[in-house]
């Protein structure tokens, strides 16, 4: 086991991100079984982003920075919804598992947004 730790493996909105992850690349390959490679290739790159983004913040030296990224993380759980919105209209996910990862996605975002609250708190500090 690596006993190696970085800032974000503490933050409870990446663990969230991660836990959620798996969930999404699996969607994506079944995606690209029905030949929807552009659908699959924006998923994955729009999860990465979330986990990547935050990871990426974490390691700045402002909390204007780290809001920064944050932001863009949280962009990417809007962008993860929207495709999954437009994939269910099509049929390629099913309800249950739509609305499961939609409440994942909502309280992410609402937990990645709090956290740039507290950030911008202690930058006017």
């Amino acid at each position: 086991m690596n006993d190696i730790q970085f800032r974000f493996q503490e933050l409870e909105i990446w663990k969230r991100a991660a836990q959620f992850s798996p969930l999404l690349f699996r969607l994506a390959d079944k995606l690209d079984k029905h030949r929807l490679y552009r659908f699959a290739e924006q998923l994955r790159a729009a999860v990465l982003s979330i986990a990547n983004n935050i990871a990426e913040g974490s390691g700045s030296t402002s909390p204007v920075d780290f809001a920064n990224f944050l932001n863009t993380a949280c962009r990417s759980t809007f962008e993860v919804a929207n495709i999954l919105f437009l994939l269910s209209e099509n049929r390629y996910i099913e309800e249950a598992d739509l609305n499961q990862v939609i409440s994942e996605l909502e309280q992410e975002s609402r937990m990645i947004f709090a956290f740039i609250r507290t950030l911008r708190t202690q930058s006017n500090d």
